[in-house]
């Protein structure tokens, strides 16, 4: 199923046809792109035209879709030389995404912790932090429309916008169609019943249905910890079904396992999205 994609790093490999090869023999018709799998740093200061059309030559002899591409750097790091690094960086990968063949780049909102982008940092909360993360995103949707692209952006428990209700907040701010969603359900709660797990879903999808370009399928057990999607305890085919209701049409991309879990997860999805009615 196309609409069924996984992060292409889940796979070794530093060549593209060799990493979307691996994609499309677990199963999955579609694939979140990060340029380490061409060898270079995940944001890279350049890249070459030849990467490019390797890549975009790999996907179109694998059948393999790239439907989005990571660029994901702390966009309130509290040192302001290491944004601007990373926004000249995400001019590098907007340069290069019709080349590679995907329009969407993944970004993340950020955390006030100087050492980890994924760890949740109590000035998080702050006026101050949502204000350099304004200051962040107007400049990287002003690079959005330079090249025609999309910007992916994922309420995420440890970062500033971390859960709906911020992300749709950000959303109204910053007033562009450029400023799309990715919408984990793993990442919106770690512990909690599965009433109100799927009350929490449910919110997310409601609140930022209009937005949603891409779904991310990863899961959690009972502890709270990531797992597999289908190992853990979040309820896909409400998930799944609660998207196809509020009109979503988009590629759902597993992530959060290993190379050796990926077909069971693929088949996992497939399944549960043709019962959800995805086409």
């Amino acid at each position: 199923m196309s609409r069924i994609g996984i992060f292409a790093k889940t796979f070794p490999g530093s060549d593209p046809a060799t990493v979307l090869g691996q994609v499309a023999s677990a199963g999955y018709g579609a694939a979140h792109f990060n340029m380490a799998c061409c060898g270079l740093a995940a944001m890279p200061d350049a890249i070459p035209a030849g990467s490019a059309r390797a890549v975009a030559s790999a996907a179109a002899t694998t059948g393999v879709a790239l439907v989005g591409l990571s660029g994901t750097w702390n966009m309130i790091h509290p040192d302001a030389t290491i944004r601007d690094a990373g926004m000249r960086r995400l001019e590098v990968l907007a340069q290069s995404c019709a080349g590679l063949g995907t329009r969407l780049v993944t970004l993340c909102t950020g955390t006030r912790d100087a050492d980890d982008q994924w760890r949740a940092h109590p000035d998080n909360a702050t006026p101050e932090a949502w204000r350099d993360l304004t200051a962040s995103m107007e400049q990287a949707v002003a690079i959005a429309e330079r090249y025609d692209i999309d910007l992916g952006i994922e309420p995420e428990l440890a970062n500033v916008v971390d859960d709906a209700t911020k992300a749709r907040r950000l959303l109204n701010e910053i007033g562009s169609q450029r400023l799309k969603i990715v919408l984990d359900p793993a990442n919106l709660a770690e512990v909690e019943t599965p009433e109100r797990r799927r009350a929490i879903v449910a919110n997310a999808i409601d609140l930022l249905a209009d937005r949603i370009a891409m779904a991310h399928a990863k899961d959690r057990n009972a502890h709270g910890d990531f797992v597999a999607a289908g190992k853990g305890v979040i309820d896909f085919p409400h998930f799944m079904g609660a998207l196809q209701a509020a009109g979503f049409a988009g590629p759902m991309v597993a992530h959060g396992l290993s190379a050796t879990e990926a077909p069971a997860a693929a088949a996992f999805l497939a399944r549960t999205a043709k019962e959800a009615g995805w086409r």
